[in-house]
């Protein structure tokens, strides 16, 4: 039996004291007779905007495997997940209290030969986009769908757009007319217009963002996860590309102007959040680096809000309100003043039930 809670402090994203009562697993109106108190710094759990629960450094994970990734997350303090594009059904995971909450954006749907391979599903011919957004809209969470922009074109040795305009069009219109949003892996610069055109809701990555696309972006309410820990993986990409000298210089460049591009975003009134792109090249379990890395761009504060507070209102996921699953992560101490105290919360709640720590 998971006792009631009384959670007290200061958030620190918005320096605002917290006073939250937590019985039967959810955030309640008024303390419960007998609570244990808990006190400190006090945010709702993470949102990790951008992993790949199922996906690993080997290939596509068994579900046991997919589940110890979620566990991994969990442990970190991020509660809610945005699976952005698995190879395995995890549609088991979903719905469980004793896992983050996982929203699934299906398999990433992109062109043959022009993404990783058996990680998505490879396309022959592109007017078939529209239909596969269909069915992948159909076999995920039915919220979020994953387009792959733009990946090495060998035949040009660089970056380059994986779709034509037109048929980009049709494929987001489908997904919205169910209601589903569309998310787009993209690094370089020349896909980005014909996807803002399109009317993506989110990009990732987004390396390639120029001022001009900002500015669209911004106009549109799209949204940014920049992936920051990955992206520190493009010198080694690019040392490893000696077949591909343009693509390699292009990545080293990308690479370069990365965090300017990342404020100069935000600034512009971009939503940026925090997504480890976990599954890969990046473990399970890292948002506390991510969200340290977007404050050293954005600030901590900053950071703080856009990777809880922002990131569960953008996902649909509840906060700290009345009737809420307590889904919450303490700290010790304020982590706006140390941030390596992400790396090391004292109590994590997920759905009322302590799965860190002990109160």
């Amino acid at each position: 039996m998971n006792p009631d809670l009384r959670v007290r402090g200061v958030d620190p994203a918005t320096g605002e004291p917290v006073d939250l009562a937590v019985s039967g697993g959810r955030i309640v109106d008024g303390p419960a007779t007998g609570a244990v108190t808990v006190t400190g710094f006090v945010l709702p759990g993470f949102v990790d905007a951008h992993c790949h629960v199922g996906y690993s450094p080997t290939g596509p994970a068994t579900i046991a495997q997919a589940e110890q990734q979620a566990v991994a997350n969990l442990q970190a303090g991020a509660l809610a997940l945005r699976d952005c594009g698995s190879p395995v059904d995890t549609g088991a995971l979903v719905g469980r209290d004793d896992l983050p909450v996982l929203i699934r954006a299906g398999r990433h749907v992109a062109f043959v030969k022009r993404y990783i391979r058996d990680l998505g599903i490879d396309l022959d011919d592109p007017d078939d986009l529209p239909a596969e957004v269909a069915r992948q809209v159909a076999y995920g969470s039915g919220q979020w769908v994953k387009i792959v922009g733009d990946w090495i074109d060998r035949s040009v040795g660089d970056l380059a757009p994986l779709w034509p305009d037109d048929t980009l069009a049709q494929a987001v219109a489908v997904a919205h007319a169910a209601g589903c949003r569309v998310t787009t892996h993209v690094f370089g610069e020349d896909a980005l217009p014909g996807l803002l055109a399109a009317g993506v809701d989110c990009i990732e990555h987004g390396t390639g963002l120029t001022d001009e696309t900002i500015a669209t972006a911004a106009a549109q309410g799209t949204h940014l996860v920049p992936t920051l820990i990955n992206i520190e993986n493009f010198p080694a990409f690019a040392d490893q590309a000696t077949r591909f000298p343009t693509y390699a210089r292009h990545m080293r460049q990308l690479y370069a102007r990365n965090h300017e591009m990342v404020r100069a975003a935000a600034d512009a009134g971009l939503a940026v959040h925090a997504g480890t792109d976990a599954g890969g090249y990046v473990e399970h379990g890292r948002i506390a680096d991510e969200v340290i890395a977007l404050g050293r761009v954005l600030g901590m504060r900053r950071a703080l809000a856009a990777s809880a507070h922002e990131a569960r209102a953008w996902m649909g996921v509840p906060g700290t309100e009345v009737g809420a699953p307590a889904d919450l992560v303490i700290f010790a101490d304020d982590p706006v003043a140390d941030p390596q105290v992400l790396k090391r919360p004292a109590v994590i709640v997920r759905a009322g039930r302590v799965v860190r720590g002990t109160v």
